[in-house]
């Protein structure tokens, strides 16, 4: 039963990333929070938390390849505000059947309220906007070294009296050394179709991304390192003026020329750091920093923590307390809260 769900999931992938690829273009996405925002632990890296073999469900979210038994019965709510009273949530469990292990979630993203105005900017009432998506996880481990993840996603997208609706499906793959302190991961993000677009002359596609990432942990300090490649799937991810002109300087009079990314620029923007502080105590200290998040948002002037994350986790009794903020730009940062708990061993205790 699991070969057939799994070659099940593979057709979904090939089909999902044709047609995904023939028809991708920038500046067309709807459901780009799905690239962006996730539960607290991996908001303390500043996403992609992918190579890890950590026991928790929550990262399931982001890497269905790492459920497996041991995670039944496991529980994780996550809540982050954005700037604007803009927020978000996530609620996942796990629980075990004859055909493996299932993580079925909820996630959603409300925009809140805002102004509806006529020509004129007379304002005529409210409206509201707010993204969503069920879906589940599942995954294959035919050895204890390597295990094959897939998640299958309903989306749904309501904009004032415009709404969208579409099907995602993501694949990875992860791969443990023996000795546990090497893990690597390889997967497939959003890739799917939209079915029903905001308008008719709407032409959305989902945000796809394709990713790689390896992490190592130390064999006697309690560091872990973790270094992702993301957006594979362009060769470029930087967003370029196309109206852009050659400028002179007011001062000597030079022609300034159009900005130009060098190979060693374009590989930079889609790497991402990672660095984990896991000691066996009760607290962990995670922080991130995203090459191409900082060039993209921060103002040259004052790019402040523009890029980089940090995070924390309080073990408190059996359950796991996360905090994490992700600095964006000089106009905020997203702040997240998690918690995590084992219901089964909940029970049991009371």
């Amino acid at each position: 039963m699991r070969l057939q769900l799994m070659k099940f999931f593979g057709l979904l992938f090939f089909g999902f990333v044709y047609s995904a690829q023939a028809q991708y273009s920038w500046g067309t996405h709807a459901f780009t929070y799905l690239n962006q925002l996730n539960n607290a632990q991996n908001a303390g890296v500043g996403g992609r938390l992918y190579a890890i073999n950590d026991k928790e469900v929550g990262l399931s979210l982001d890497q269905p390849a790492l459920l497996d038994a041991s995670l039944a019965h496991q529980y994780h709510t996550s809540v982050g505000i954005l700037p604007s009273g803009v927020h978000y949530g996530t609620l996942v469990s796990a629980f075990k059947t004859k055909w493996g292990v299932f993580a079925p979630y909820l996630r959603y993203m409300n925009y809140g309220s805002f102004n509806q105005t006529n020509p004129e900017g007379q304002v005529t009432g409210t409206f509201n906007a707010f993204d969503y998506n069920i879906g589940t996880s599942y995954a294959y481990t035919p050895n204890p070294y390597f295990r094959i993840g897939a998640q299958i996603n309903l989306l749904g997208s309501n904009l004032e009296r415009f709404s969208a609706y579409g099907f995602s499906a993501h694949f990875s793959a992860l791969l443990v050394h023996p000795n546990q302190q090497f893990v690597a991961a390889l997967g497939v993000r959003n890739a799917g179709i939209i079915f029903k677009d905001y308008t008719p002359q709407a032409n959305s596609m989902l945000p796809l991304d394709i990713y790689a990432a390896v992490s190592y942990r130390l064999a006697h300090a309690p560091f872990r390192f973790h270094l992702v490649g993301h957006s594979l799937n362009h060769a470029q991810n930087i967003w370029l003026d196309p109206n852009a002109t050659e400028t002179l300087d007011p001062l000597t009079g030079d022609t300034i020329p159009v900005y130009i990314p060098n190979l060693g620029e374009k590989i930079a923007n889609h790497l991402q750091f990672q660095l984990e502080l896991i000691p066996k105590g009760a607290i962990q200290i995670r922080m991130g920093f995203d090459y191409n998040r900082r060039q993209q948002l921060q103002l040259n002037d004052f790019p402040g923590l523009a890029g980089f994350s940090l995070g924390t986790r309080l073990h408190i009794k059996r359950f796991d307390l996360d905090y994490a903020v992700q600095f964006y730009s000089k106009a905020g940062s997203i702040q997240t809260l998690g918690l995590s708990t084992d219901l089964a061993r909940l029970k049991r205790k009371i």
